[in-house]
């Protein structure tokens, strides 16, 4: 399926594959070189990107074509299969207990899912209408609690850097929401223009994700006062980023973001300024890609 993906976009497999490991591998050293808490964000990455393998109708389609005991075994060699690229990396960093910690997890992870899955429906602070939350809140709830505790972290250890960490790691958890598209009945239900219901999706998108970042936002502003600006400048560019992801996804709709649009986005992460010339372009041809689902 990966294969045909990549054939669809214009990329030949074996290209592709050598390009994204590429792309792992520099992202990696510099964030390495960059931050000390590089191993925090490995980890959490890694159970987030598990995360997705773990929603609640693709885990009971396997089950129906499996059954409880096949399923078990392919949802572990999954998570492993994606916790791989980062295992290697913690190895080749030489950081054995965090590597170990890892393929723990992601066994632990694969198991408990199911059983936690079955008749229980996690409450979420949002209505129907912005999908994207109410179901990706349920699937990746345990990030938000993993953010607020590196908050805390932050404060008692007087560590700026892990504060503004844990709060992107709210944001890049509400961005994943947003990598599907939609079917396109929940798109023609709206009783927008295009522009209008990119506008929608982008103040929902905004307004949700701050409600999710604002705790640890006025714990970081309490604390660390005298760096508030810096506060804000986060948090802006992280509105930024959350609006390119949103108008990247209707851009390529009905179809699935394309690797193109991935290299783009990842050039905005080494220098965000793009995103001034990006989000204008990308908003511009999600219109035109909506024109046949809204009038």
């Amino acid at each position: 399926m990966t294969n045909r993906r990549f054939k669809d976009t214009g990329f030949e497999p074996l290209l592709a594959f050598v390009l994204l490991t590429v792309g792992f591998v520099g992202i990696s050293i510099y964030l390495f070189n960059k931050t000390e808490f590089a191993v925090y964000v490995y980890l959490l990455s890694a159970l987030t990107l598990i995360g997705n393998l773990s929603e609640i109708r693709r885990t009971d389609f396997l089950k129906i074509c499996f059954g409880d005991t096949q399923l078990k075994k392919i949802r572990i060699t999954e998570n492993l299969i994606f916790s791989t690229p980062f295992f290697v990396f913690l190895l080749y960093k030489q950081l054995f207990l965090f590597a170990i910690l890892l393929l723990a997890l992601t066994a632990i992870l694969a198991l408990v899912n199911f059983r936690t899955t079955l008749n229980f429906t996690i409450w979420t602070p949002f209505s129907k209408r912005p999908f994207e939350f109410t179901t990706g809140f349920r699937n990746t709830f345990y990030l938000f609690f993993a953010a607020y505790s590196l908050t805390f972290i932050a404060v008692s250890v007087t560590n700026f850097n892990l504060g503004v960490f844990a709060m992107l790691l709210v944001f890049a958890t509400t961005l994943s929401y947003y990598l599907k598209p939609e079917n396109e009945y929940y798109v023609w239900t709206y009783n927008l223009n295009p522009k209008g219901f990119l506008f929608s999706k982008i103040r929902t998108g905004i307004l949700f994700s701050s409600l999710l970042a604002l705790p640890i936002v006025l714990f970081l502003s309490v604390f660390f006062y005298q760096n508030i600006g810096l506060i804000l400048l986060f948090f802006i560019v992280a509105w930024a980023f959350l609006t390119a992801i949103i108008v990247t996804k209707y851009s390529a709709y009905p179809d699935e973001m394309n690797i193109p649009q991935g290299v783009l986005l990842a050039l905005c992460i080494k220098f965000p300024p793009m995103l001034i010339v990006l989000i204008p372009y990308l908003f511009k041809k999600s219109e035109n890609r909506l024109n046949s689902l809204l009038k």
